[in-house]
């Protein structure tokens, strides 16, 4: 047992408490894979345990092949035993036994692609020509109904039966038809089916009871129902159940994950002993107790608390900025000053709340020559969402470039399938024409299908309209006008889920970028924008294995840790999130995030806020993060962190908008729309001899007013004629009137 020697008190005891219910609350940094390997290696070396008996699961491939390197570097030789993901474990019950629920063992496995193509036919065939209902709208629900374990029948008799609820019954049970017939399951069903295996035959449940005699779950905050029953189904005959997790890092609520599980684990198996990891080997004595400080004011939460034989290190870094592109300077400044001796660039992560935010971090890194990488994502401008609405004002910019149109031909969708697009590239090469130039020629358009003559038609349309009127247009308006215009925005918003939800998080904050280039420049050009543009997003991407500072989100953070943290953005609205201040438990959700990003720093933990923001188009005063407030000032050394007896949660905008709650991002969405559409209708509200005001010429007199076109005299003596429903004209308001 000398192995065991390595382990401190609470790991030691841990990891010889092998019968009966055991829940292990290991902190950020405390040890839990070396504490469940050594657990395994002494139930194998000690116990007599035979590994076949053993099983242990785990939520990623990578955690599962180290727990199984540690585990046989412990014992020596390769180990037979499942140390698997939930999905490999359920599919391994599932090969054998899917004969149960009428699946050959041979069924295929549909990954997200599969399962979309599957939804499409469906849809189709159903003639579902909303376009509220898309795939992703449908497979959404159809995957949260299988973490909660419900059939079609069950989701209709559960959520009633409304004429939406009828459809996506409907489209739930084709879709399941269909998997069946195709002898297929998704990833979901992996899960649910093994559990339904267990359900329906006793005789395989206790196959599996009899074989696992000793069951371990890492990461068990993070279970959700499905997940919960079938470990609680297989642990029931020898009640040996291990799961190692802590409840303070649950931050997979919105996928699923029920942090009920962990905190109500002695209630669910009786007589559980409980062990608390507390010891921390990775963060200084300050970075604990101010990440304490934090969290310790979430209700929901086992009570503990990191501590570290390690010295206490430099206090917090706080710096509150001008403006995001000041943050972003000062972190790019602090990571060159800090880089000093041996240090690498890859010893510096910035962990921001959105993707939204690894702009100006981009940039800013890019102006020192700092080396970087964008993980758990792509970098900003290498976006889908992003590198579409470029290649549309690309195309308004040069109608020739058909490498944007092969790109947004079918986005949003179109009807307008590969052949089509072929046939339409030859032709345009027999006629030494661009492909934009074939798309022009009615007569060529009028001989596809319905659909795609109608969305081709719209785009040339929407194309030419911004492509003859950009010198009279700010790139803002030629921006905002493509995002409606084209149809894409409203895409987008009908597919309804979380990634369609950051995919426009992102367009709205591209309009930060326009806008950042407008205020240096106010008569900035289309052409003088996009070639800026080319400029940074050419900025090479570098691989994972460079010497560079990693950009991330504080999700894909979990289980990394790095010497030098930067976390940008403390501010409400932005961290905690605007969605925080939407739901009850929300702040403690995004408080639990906060404590996951502050325990990823070793050795320097900075802050960082800024006074104003341009996020998703729109610039406001900020009011500092909540999570500041909560921190332990003692802690904290830089700027003061402003504080009021009784916190008022309005917040001055800039553009002339006023909010009492945190900032939706979605509200500059409806904005821009609405924008748009006051546009569109202007032809019919102007008149000859109208006083207007454009934001570009700035104040004149209307000379003739049609449905197309305006014709403008403006103060510089300049005349100009103006799109009618692209121009962004206002009638002029004096100001004793307004």
């Amino acid at each position: 047992m000398d192995y065991l020697d390595n382990l401190n008190p609470q790991q030691r005891e841990a990891a010889l408490c092998t019968e009966g219910p055991l829940l292990i609350l290991a902190g950020a940094g405390s040890g839990k894979t070396s504490t469940m390997t050594h657990r395994i290696a002494y139930l194998i070396e000690e116990k007599g345990v035979s590994p076949y008996n053993i099983l242990a699961v785990t939520f990623t491939n990578k955690a599962a092949q180290e727990m199984r390197d540690r585990v046989e570097s412990l014992i020596g030789g390769g180990v037979n035993m499942w140390i698997l993901t939930f999905h490999s474990a359920c599919l391994r019950v599932l090969r054998k036994h899917a004969g149960l629920l009428g699946y050959k063992k041979d069924f295929a496995v549909y990954d997200p692609t599969d399962q979309k193509a599957a939804m499409k036919s469906i849809v189709k065939e159903m003639n579902l020509t909303d376009k509220r209902y898309t795939p992703a709208f449908f497979l959404k629900i159809i995957s949260d109904c299988k973490e909660k374990a419900l059939d079609p029948k069950q989701y209709l008799e559960t959520y009633g039966e409304d004429p939406r609820t009828k459809i996506v019954y409907q489209v739930y049970r084709s879709y399941e038809a269909l998997l069946k017939r195709n002898n297929a399951m998704d990833f979901d069903d992996l899960l649910l089916n093994a559990v339904r295996v267990f359900k329906q035959d006793e005789l395989a449940l206790l196959e599996y009871q009899n074989r696992f005699r000793y069951i371990m779950v890492d990461e068990y905050q993070d279970t959700n129902f499905i997940q919960y029953t079938f470990v609680k189904m297989l642990a029931e005959k020898h009640n040996n159940l291990c799961v190692v997790g802590d409840d303070d890092q649950c931050i997979y609520q919105w996928r699923g994950a029920d942090i009920r599980n962990i905190l109500e684990f002695e209630k669910d198996f009786a007589d559980t002993k409980v062990v608390k990891l507390e010891q921390n080997y990775r963060s200084t004595g300050n970075i604990l107790a101010a990440a304490h400080s934090v969290i310790e004011k979430n209700r929901g939460r086992k009570d503990k608390k990191l501590w570290t034989a390690k010295e206490d290190g430099n206090k917090i870094a706080y710096y509150r900025a001008d403006d995001e592109r000041d943050e972003a300077r000062y972190i790019a400044q602090e990571i060159d000053r800090l880089k000093t001796g041996d240090r690498l660039y890859s010893d510096f992560a910035i962990l921001y709340r959105t993707n939204a935010q690894s702009r100006t971090f981009e940039e800013a890194l890019s102006r020192r020559e700092i080396p970087y990488r964008v993980l758990g994502g792509l970098r900003y401008y290498d976006r889908k969402e992003v590198k579409d609405i470029v290649s549309y004002m690309r195309l308004v910019q040069n109608s020739d470039d058909d490498l944007a149109l092969l790109r947004v031909i079918n986005e949003p969708k179109r009807g307008i399938g590969t052949k089509t697009v072929e046939k339409l590239q030859a032709l345009a090469r027999v006629r030494k024409e661009s492909l934009f130039d074939v798309l022009t020629d009615d007569e060529v358009v009028s001989g596809l299908s319905a659909k795609a003559a109608a969305g081709i038609r719209g785009m040339v349309e929407v194309i030419q309209q911004y492509s003859k009127e950009q010198s009279t247009l700010r790139v803002s308006d030629i921006y905002d006008g493509l995002l409606v215009k084209t149809g894409y925005l409203k895409a987008l918003e009908d597919q309804n889920n979380l990634e369609a939800e950051s995919r426009i998080e992102n367009l709205m904050e591209f309009k930060s970028v326009i806008y950042d280039y407008e205020k240096d420049d106010e008569q900035l050009t289309l052409p003088e924008f996009m070639e800026r543009i080319a400029l940074l997003a050419e900025v090479d991407n570098h691989d994972e294995s460079e010497n560079a500072v990693v950009l991330m989100t504080m999700h894909s953070a979990k289980g990394l840790e790095f010497p030098f943290v930067f976390l940008p953005g403390m501010e409400d609205g932005l961290f905690p999130g605007w969605r925080a201040f939407e739901k009850e438990d929300g702040l403690e959700e995004e408080r639990r995030l906060c404590y996951v990003g502050m325990t990823r720093a070793r050795e320097r933990l900075c802050l960082t806020s800024a006074n104003m923001r341009t996020l998703y188009g729109r610039t406001d005063l900020t009011r500092e993060s909540q999570f500041l407030r909560d921190m332990d000032k003692r802690l904290i050394d830089g700027d003061a962190i402003f504080e009021k007896k009784k916190e008022a949660r309005n917040s001055l905008s800039l553009d002339g908008y006023s909010r009492e709650t945190p900032f939706n991002p979605f509200d500059q969405l409806k904005y821009v729309k609405q924008q748009v559409k006051e546009r569109t209708a202007a032809a019919e509200t102007f008149q000859e001899g109208d006083d207007v005001t454009h934001p570009k010429f700035g104040r004149g007199t209307v000379l003739k007013a049609s449905d197309k076109i305006i014709e403008v005299s403006f103060r510089d003596g300049s005349v100009k004629k103006l799109a009618a429903g692209i121009a962004p004209l206002t009638r002029y308001i004096p100001k004793n009137e307004r």
